[in-house]
């Protein structure tokens, strides 16, 4: 079994910063993509930001020079950094992971509990 554990989140002020993390754990081979998405209320899932093996971070457009991914691979953890946060970036936020078990099984995505993130004043 793989579980991934975030942390962080909760209530800020439009420009604030909150930090969120992710902790990956269980039977693990090798990680490819790790990363968050997000979810406002009555809006599809948004892909918020991603670390692919060997690569540089990728973001979002609306989030770009705001919010900053960074990725541990020797712990298996993923972070992110958000600043200058806006209302618009209340969601419930997901960190994921693609992933092998072993060497020989396919690839698989497996998401954390989700954490709320509300900026609000």
């Amino acid at each position: 079994q793989v579980q991934l554990v975030e942390s962080g989140g909760g209530l800020v002020q439009p420009g604030g910063s909150l930090r969120l993390s992710c902790a990956a754990s269980g039977r693990i081979f090798s990680i490819y993509d790790m990363g968050w998405y997000r979810q406002a209320p009555g809006k599809e899932r948004e892909l918020v930001g991603v670390v692919r093996s060997g690569g540089n971070p990728s973001y979002v457009d609306s989030v770009k020079d705001r919010f900053t991914i960074s990725r541990d691979n020797a712990k298996n953890t993923v972070d992110l950094q958000m600043n200058s946060l806006r209302p618009e970036d209340t969601a419930v936020y997901y960190c994921y992971a693609i992933l092998k078990q072993t060497q020989t099984t396919p690839m698989s995505t497996y998401w954390g509990q989700g954490t709320q993130v509300t900026v609000s004043s």
